[in-house]
C-alpha cells in the first residue's frame, strides 16, 4: 500500500504466504474515512487508489510526488490529496536501545537534518523523541547492526578479526580511563562537541582489544569518490606507493634494537674499508691512542646492559656499545670508547638539509659549552659528544641527525615513503601525540607525523631492568589481553601513552639528561 519497507523494529505485519504480498499493520488497519484528521480537519478523507489519469500526484503534507496506483488519501470538495504514509505519522513509532521512551516518525522528509546517533547531516526519514527536545535520529542509524565483523572490507584501509558491538554513548569517565581513544579509521576522537549535534555519537567497539571505530567509518557510509580524496589511511594498512629499486639505499624504521642506528647504517661498508687495530687519539681530542677490540674474549671492560644495569656509552654518538668492534682508550684508568663506525666520520657535511649556506665541521667537543654539551637543531635533544656544526651560526647537529635520510618507512606507516620535513609544522606526531614544532617525517598522502626522534631513536625491541623480556614496539592494541584487569594496572601507575613514549626517548634512549661524563673530564 505505501510501497515501504517492513523493517524490524515494526514489530509485527501481516503477509500472505502464498503471493508474497506483505502490509504493515497501521496499513492494513486503514479506515476508508478519516474524520477531523489533524492535517486536513476541515472535511473527510476518503482512501483511493487513483487511477483517473496518467500522471503521478503530489501529497500536500510531503510535496512527494507518487505514482498513480499509489493510495491515498482524497478530498473531493478541495481536491487535497495526502499519501497513507503522511496520514498514518502517529501510529509509525519505534522502540530503540539507544533511548529509552518510544520514538516517532517525522511527519515529513527533512531536506537536510543532523542525526544524534552519528552527528552527520542526512535527508530523508527521521525519527525523534516526543518526550525529549532535540533527540532524533536517521532511519539508516537506526537500522544499524548491533554486531559486525571487518576483515579488510571497509575501503580497503584497515581490518580487524574481532566482533565489534555497537556502543549507544562514550562517557568522559570511559573515554579518560580508556586515554582518550581515536577511532581506528579517521583517526578522530569520539567528543560530541566536534560534530554537527551530536550528544551521544554512536560507536562500534571491541571489548577484547579497545578497538574504537565510528558507525560511518565501519560502515563505509561515506560516499566512495570523496572518500578516496579526503580520507586518510590513518593506522591501517596501506597500498604501497613506490618501487624497491628506485630506492636502494633505503633506510627502514624501526631500527631492529638498540645497538643499531642511523650512522651505523651510512657508514659501514663491508670490504671496503681496512679497520686499523691501532688509532691516534688525538684526532678525537683525546690524548691516548685507541685500541680495537673486535673479539668478545679480550674485552677488558663489560659491554652495555640494561638487565645488570652496566652502562657502556660510546663517546662520539653516545649510543650504548652492545656488541664489538669498539675501540678503548689505551689507558686502563680511562673509560673513553667509541664505536668503530664513529672512528669513520667524514671531516665534513656540506650541503645539508637545515643548514644549506655553510659547511658543517666535525667537532669532538662544542666549544665554550659546559662538558661539550648542547641541543641537537634537528631532534632537539641535549647531547655531549660528537657534533657537526657551523661555528659562524652557532648551528650545532649530533652525529646521527648529521646523516638525516630524505625519506625512510615506518612499520607505523607501512608501504608509504615518509619525507624529511626541516620546517615545523601543525601537526600532531602519531607516536608521542605531541605537535611537531621540530623537524619531522611527513607521508603527504597521507598526512602521517612522526618526530625525528620517535622515527628514528625507538627500535623495534628493548631491554629494560624491571622486565626480564625483551619489549616491542607496538603500534595498536594488543590483541586477546583482559582490558580490564591491565586498564586499572595503568591507571594506579598514572602513565599515560605519550609520557611513556617520551620517557623512553628521554631516559632508555641515553640521549638527553644522560652525559657520558668519565672521571678524566
Amino acid at each position: 500500500m505505501c510501497e515501504e519497507e517492513i523493517y524490524s523494529f515494526h514489530i509485527c505485519y501481516y503477509s500472505c504466504k502464498e503471493c508474497d504480498y506483505s502490509l504493515h499493520k497501521f496499513c492494513a488497519q486503514l479506515p476508508k474515512t478519516q474524520q477531523n484528521h489533524p492535517l486536513h480537519p476541515d472535511h473527510d478523507l476518503t482512501l483511493v487508489r487513483h487511477t483517473e489519469y496518467n500522471v503521478k500526484l503530489k501529497c500536500a503534507i510531503c510535496q512527494l510526488e507518487r505514482e498513480k496506483e499509489f493510495y491515498k488519501y482524497y478530498c473531493s470538495i478541495c481536491r487535497f490529496y495526502m499519501d497513507i504514509i503522511c496520514a498514518t505519522m502517529s501510529e509509525q513509532k519505534m522502540e530503540h536501545p539507544s533511548h529509552p521512551h518510544q520514538l516517532q516518525r517525522y511527519s515529513s522528509r527533512m531536506t537536510l537534518g543532523c542525526c544524534n546517533a552519528c552527528g552527520n547531516e542526512h535527508s530523508g526519514t527521521f525519527y525523534h523523541c516526543i518526550t525529549c527536545f532535540g533527540f532524533r535520529i536517521h532511519l539508516d542509524c537506526a537500522l544499524l547492526p548491533s554486531k559486525l565483523l571487518i576483515q579488510q572490507s571497509t575501503n580497503g584501509s584497515f581490518s580487524h578479526s574481532h566482533l565489534l558491538a555497537i556502543a549507544y554513548s562514550f562517557p568522559f569517565i570511559e573515554k579518560r580511563d580508556r586515554f582518550f581513544p581515536q577511532c581506528r579509521v579517521c583517526e578522530k576522537g569520539f567528543d560530541p562537541h566536534l560534530v554537527l549535534c551530536s550528544s551521544y555519537l554512536w560507536h562500534y567497539r571491541c571489548e577484547k582489544c579497545r578497538y574504537y571505530v565510528h558507525v560511518d567509518c565501519a560502515t563505509s557510509r561515506k560516499e566512495a569518490f570523496m572518500t578516496s580524496i579526503l580520507m586518510p589511511a590513518g593506522w591501517g594498512k596501506t597500498h604501497k606507493n613506490f618501487k624497491d629499486e628506485d630506492h636502494p639505499n633505503l633506510i627502514r624504521c624501526p631500527f631492529p634494537d638498540e645497538s643499531v642506528n642511523l650512522l651505523m647504517h651510512h657508514l659501514i661498508n663491508k670490504g671496503e674499508l681496512v679497520i686499523k687495530r691501532k688509532i691516534d687519539g688525538e684526532m678525537f681530542c683525546h690524548p691516548h691512542p685507541l685500541i680495537l677490540f673486535d673479539t668478545l674474549l679480550n674485552v677488558p671492560v663489560p659491554l652495555h646492559d640494561p638487565m645488570k644495569s652496566v652502562e657502556l656509552l660510546c663517546n662520539g654518538c653516545v649510543r650504548p656499545i652492545t656488541d664489538v668492534p669498539f675501540y678503548k682508550c689505551s689507558q686502563h684508568h680511562c673509560d673513553f670508547v667509541l664505536h668503530e663506525w664513529c672512528t669513520r666520520l667524514p671531516s665534513q657535511i656540506q650541503d645539508y638539509h637545515g643548514h644549506p649556506e655553510h659547511t658543517l665541521v666535525l667537532l669532538p667537543k662544542i666549544p665554550g659549552q659546559f662538558l661539550g654539551v648542547f641541543t641537537c637543531k634537528i631532534c632537539f635533544l641535549d647531547c655531549n659528544g660528537f657534533a657537526y656544526g657551523c661555528k659562524q651560526c652557532e648551528y650545532y647537529v649530533d652525529i646521527n641527525c648529521g646523516f638525516i635520510p630524505d625519506v625512510i618507512t615506518h612499520d607505523a606507516h607501512p608501504n608509504h615513503l615518509l619525507r624529511f620535513k626541516a620546517s615545523p609544522d601543525t601537526n600532531d606526531c602519531k607516536a608521542c601525540l605531541w605537535w611537531i614544532d621540530t623537524t619531522g617525517f611527513h607521508c603527504p598522502t597521507c598526512d602521517f607525523y612522526l618526530h625525528t626522534k620517535c622515527a628514528l631513536l625507538l627500535p623495534r625491541t628493548i631491554k629494560h631492568k624491571y622486565d626480564k623480556h625483551a619489549l616491542s614496539l607496538r603500534y595498536y592494541p594488543a590483541e586477546n589481553h583482559s582490558g580490564k584487569r591491565v586498564l586499572k594496572k595503568i591507571q594506579k601507575s598514572k602513565r599515560f601513552h605519550y609520557k611513556l613514549i617520551n620517557s623512553l626517548v628521554q631516559t632508555q634512549m641515553w640521549i638527553p639528561a644522560r652525559y657520558n661524563i668519565h672521571h678524566n673530564h
